[in-house]
């Protein structure tokens, strides 16, 4: 046993990663050309379809589950550089700027030190539950992503009550932060825990009622349905039919979500860092990953619901038809739908924009001969063609585009979130407590109120709303 540990001892990580790993492939090879030799390949190939073929439901699902877990992480970093970035450009400084381009991997780097650090356990406490409460926390952001609808057909389950859903699994974080600071055995840690029972009690009322006027209207309950009744143009957008309930939904979300005002729950300024106090490591990395990915779906929920989701704010292609004007995956797969004049402007483009290139690149690298610099220029302009004709193909299908619309819409969001953070001083506990109950609330049920007799009368007088 001791000759055989010695040399695996001695291996560096990324030995002790490839090396299993080879051998893994070396017996899946020797297994194959065992099956293929033996005949048997072909029915153990035809067998593993059909059972894929007939559990295709649960294979889906496992596929969403496993890349809906996979995209956390990069959300989280991309939130994260964005408060760095833009809190640094409001205080006039400039922010990260030296790991990556423009400073863009310094949130990976800073994410990777969190979890690379000491995960300390303190005497007295409870530690099943102080281990379990990172992991409740962060679940709970995670499994709302699940039936939020981010293009046509792109979402994780279409659930009929979808909204309900989102609100009975997002209410679960917050029995996180109650387990985490109950377990902590610090009076910090407790505080911030019963801050966070009393924002949930006061906040979710709001932010249920919020949307209440979205599904007298609608009729569903259901994401994509909601998303699908917003199409046309902006002002088909419920943001226009319910203004009352969107800014109560985006204040009451900022509450839920622990975000500056209203981040009382961690308030370094009166009690360290409230339930996070006596976390470190991974642990630590976990409840404020769940907060930048909280941050990623308060926006992604306010695109669907008031913003219209994945749809454009103008629906061009009627206009493009009725001037008979050809779509971009006409112009991809058809060039002479371009006409005859666009068309030699493309054909003489080359050799104009390849020629500027090469004199550009020729003079900004003096080392460099003009068939040097020709044959780069020549590289970049294949580059960049391509990606123009991939753009072009991509603008053609519809869950792209809805893909790229519901991103901008969410980061711009996202950005608003960050800049809130920037500008606005914390709010004191019973300023946050008493804004719920004296004013969202009523103002929530004066806005179901006044939808259900717009409903009413507009029904009466035989226009539907």
């Amino acid at each position: 046993m001791t000759a055989l540990s010695r040399p695996w001892n001695r291996l560096s990580l990324a030995g002790k990663i490839i090396l299993p790993l080879v051998a893994v492939l070396i017996a899946l090879n020797i297994t194959l050309v065992v099956l293929w030799m033996s005949g048997l390949l072909p029915f153990l190939v035809q067998a593993i379809l059909d059972t894929l073929g007939a559990n295709i439901a649960i294979l889906r699902f496992l596929l969403a589950a496993t890349i809906i877990l996979l995209i956390t992480v990069p959300v989280a970093f991309m939130n994260i550089f964005f408060e760095m970035k833009l809190i640094a450009f409001v205080n006039l400084r400039i922010g990260p700027n030296r790991i990556g381009p423009w400073g863009t991997l310094a949130s990976v780097i800073h994410g990777l030190k969190v979890l690379a650090k000491e995960d300390f356990t303190p005497r007295g406490v409870d530690v099943p539950v102080f281990t379990l409460a990172p992991a409740v926390v962060y679940l709970a952001s995670v499994m709302t992503l699940l039936v939020v609808p981010f293009a046509p057909g792109l979402h994780g389950y279409d659930m009929d009550i979808g909204l309900l859903y989102f609100f009975a699994i997002s209410g679960l974080g917050v029995v996180g932060l109650m387990m985490a600071g109950w377990s902590s055995f610090n009076k910090y840690s407790l505080l911030g825990g019963l801050r966070a029972a009393a924002g949930m009690i006061s906040y979710e009322l709001p932010l249920i009622l919020a949307v209440m006027g979205i599904v007298l209207l609608s009729g569903t309950l259901n994401l994509n349905t909601i998303v699908q009744n917003q199409s046309g143009s902006f002002l088909d957008w419920y943001i226009f039919q319910q203004p009352l309930g969107a800014l109560i939904f985006f204040i009451a979300a900022t509450a839920e979500g622990s975000r500056p005002p209203f981040d009382l729950t961690e308030a370094d300024s009166e009690i360290v860092a409230g339930f996070a106090t006596e976390y470190s490591g991974m642990r630590f990395g976990f409840f404020f990953f769940a907060e930048y990915v909280n941050m990623f779906i308060l926006s992604a929920m306010t695109a669907v619901l008031f913003l219209g989701g994945w749809n454009a704010p103008l629906d061009l292609a009627p206009i493009a038809n009725a001037l008979g004007i050809a779509t971009p995956i006409d112009i991809a797969l058809d060039p002479g739908s371009m006409g005859p004049g666009l068309l030699w402007l493309v054909l003489l483009a080359p050799p104009l924009i390849v020629g500027g290139l090469t004199a550009v690149i020729w003079m900004l690298k003096s080392d460099w001969s003009i068939i040097v610099s020709a044959i780069v220029a020549f590289v970049l302009f294949n580059l960049l063609v391509g990606g123009g004709v991939m753009l072009l193909l991509a603008m053609g299908i519809d869950w792209v585009m809805g893909l790229v619309w519901f991103l901008g819409k969410t980061i711009g969001l996202s950005l608003f979130f960050v800049l809130m953070r920037a500008t606005l001083p914390r709010v004191r506990i019973d300023q946050l407590m008493g804004f719920a109950w004296k004013w969202l609330v009523p103002a929530a049920l004066v806005n179901i109120f006044v939808t259900a007799a717009a409903i009413v009368v507009l029904h009466e007088i035989g226009r539907p709303l």
